[in-house]
């Protein structure tokens, strides 16, 4: 079976120029997270922070800018 999520995710609100930590769990713990903006695929580099463990998955945003909303 697919891996689902075990909420609705949320809505966040952050200021340019901050630091957001989005996040989500999900049924099966180490499923692949892909995080996407869009149809662009986000990868770890110094503005994005990918985290793990076991069903729980966080993306860290560095240095808000109005396209990462």
């Amino acid at each position: 079976l697919p891996a689902l999520f075990k909420q609705e995710l949320q809505n966040t609100e952050a200021e340019e120029g901050g630091t957001v930590t989005l996040r989500c769990e999900l049924t099966k713990p180490k499923a692949p997270v892909e995080w996407r903006r869009g149809d662009v695929t986000l990868y770890p580099g110094l503005k994005y922070e990918m985290k793990q463990q076991g069903c729980a998955a966080e993306l860290v945003i560095y240095d808000l800018e109005l396209d990462d909303s």
